[in-house]
């Protein structure tokens, strides 16, 4: 087992280096299925994938094998909470180019002072020659500043009557959801024994029953049935880990 060597070999040897790396590499899966839960984010998914790369090194770091715990279990929590913070500390509701994003904390800044200075909100073509800008200039950095803050897709459209974004919105195909789970099983079936491997190749592939199973193997129908137990308890404990 990959983690029982790493835990034998000394840190910053190339050994070391080349085990951490498989595992790594092993468990890209894991990382993938993780950040398909943010895909509505509007961010791309390769950086996603990035950040998460970052919470499993840190995961692989601190995994102790001894302590009984399955790696996905151990690492997902760390795996989604480095996404959570990268989405939490980098990421606004929609991107705005730097040097809007400057101009528009000018405009801000001048309407207000405007605004105490006339008594109301001043007009577009007051801010532009306070700025000395185009007028243009001031609609943009007024629409960017929209960005900052998310309306509810409950929230009605413009005019009375009208049904909000979340009416007009497309579903959801229910078949994502199995896309992700099968890649997380595939990810968990390659971790277990090779006998438990092939009962379950067996059994919901080949569609065999747990006598002709049995016999296939030269076991008792017991042992197979206790195998598919003890395979079924590990992706159940993989599976309960909550985002």
């Amino acid at each position: 087992m990959l983690f029982a060597q790493l835990k034998e070999l000394e840190p910053g040897t190339p050994e070391h280096h080349r085990v951490r790396g498989a595992l790594i590499e092993a468990n890209l899966p894991l990382v993938r299925y993780a950040a398909a839960r943010f895909r509505s984010r509007n961010e791309p998914m390769e950086d996603v994938v990035q950040v998460g790369t970052i919470g499993l090194i840190n995961a692989i770091d601190r995994f102790d094998p001894d302590r009984g715990v399955q790696f996905p279990t151990f690492a997902m929590p760390t795996v989604v909470g480095e996404i959570k913070r990268y989405f939490r500390d980098n990421v606004r509701t929609v991107h705005v180019p730097r040097r809007l994003h400057e101009l528009w904390v000018q405009v801000n800044s001048a309407t207000e002072d405007l605004t105490t200075t006339y008594g109301r909100s001043p007009t577009t073509a007051e801010i532009a020659e306070r700025l000395r800008i185009t007028e243009e200039e001031v609609v943009s950095c007024i629409e960017a500043g929209r960005s900052y803050h998310a309306t509810s897709l409950e929230a009605a459209q413009e005019g009375d009557g009208l049904p909000g974004l979340l009416d007009r919105l497309g579903y959801e195909d229910p078949a994502l959801d199995g896309v992700e789970h099968r890649d997380l099983v595939r990810h968990l079936l390659v971790q277990l024994p090779e006998r438990e491997q092939r009962i379950l190749l067996l059994r919901y592939y080949s569609n065999l029953t747990q006598s002709q199973i049995s016999a296939e193997l030269g076991v008792s129908q017991m042992h197979v049935s206790r195998l598919l137990a003890r395979s079924f308890a590990r992706l159940r404990s993989a599976n309960r880990i909550d985002a």
